[in-house]
């Protein structure tokens, strides 16, 4: 049975499981159904515009973001080394299950790469007038790809009302071995470019 985080937990990955190789990190949420009235449906002035939501990775050298190329998001979907690969982009989050995907092979993952971030924003925000707000039932979850295992799971249940991105989780070395934290928080950057800064 997964593991259930909270916020600002911390989980080995690889410690109690030597031959976790290949990992599956699936991302999901729900945007709040407009018609269903009431003081959320009042609140929110992004209208019944469709909400796409962008799961990406920033892979930090040192903690510092230093290529373009080490930025894995839907305009880029596979890193140089092979070792992170997003599988494409959901444009409205519509359906069960996880909404975007990204595999990650542990092994593939050059030396000085330390850190693997995960971020999801919402395009196109400020002219849409869409927040996190509008956003229910989000969460991160790893699998163990060899055997659809799922590890763990991280429900994002804070108020990211008038937050327009997110950095969700991170992966990340310790020592010789890989280890999961929960973050879940919120900033008001609009779009990757701006979240980048934070890691320049």
């Amino acid at each position: 049975m997964a593991i259930v985080l909270q916020k600002g937990q911390r989980i080995d990955l690889t410690k109690g499981n030597p031959s976790l190789e290949q990992l599956v990190v699936g991302l999901g949420w729900d945007p709040i159904d407009q018609k269903r009235g009431g003081l959320l449906g009042g609140l929110f002035s992004g209208g019944g515009t469709d909400m796409d939501i962008d799961a990406s990775v920033i892979m930090l050298r040192d903690d510092y973001f230093t290529r373009n190329e080490d930025l894995i998001y839907f305009g880029n979907l596979t890193s140089k080394c092979g070792g992170v690969k997003h599988t494409g982009d959901n444009l409205t989050g519509d359906g069960d299950g996880d909404d975007e995907q990204v595999i990650v092979q542990l092994s593939r993952i050059p030396q000085d790469i330390n850190r693997l971030i995960f971020v999801v924003n919402i395009y196109d925000c400020v002219k849409r007038k869409q927040d996190f707000g509008q956003v229910e039932n989000a969460y991160i979850r790893v699998l163990n790809n060899q055997n659809q295992q799922e590890l763990l799971k991280f429900n994002l249940s804070d108020n990211y009302q008038g937050l327009t991105s997110l950095t969700v989780a991170e992966i990340y070395r310790h020592g010789n071995e890989w280890k999961f934290a929960a973050i879940g928080s919120g900033s008001k950057d609009a779009g990757l470019t701006q979240m980048l800064q934070h890691y320049a």
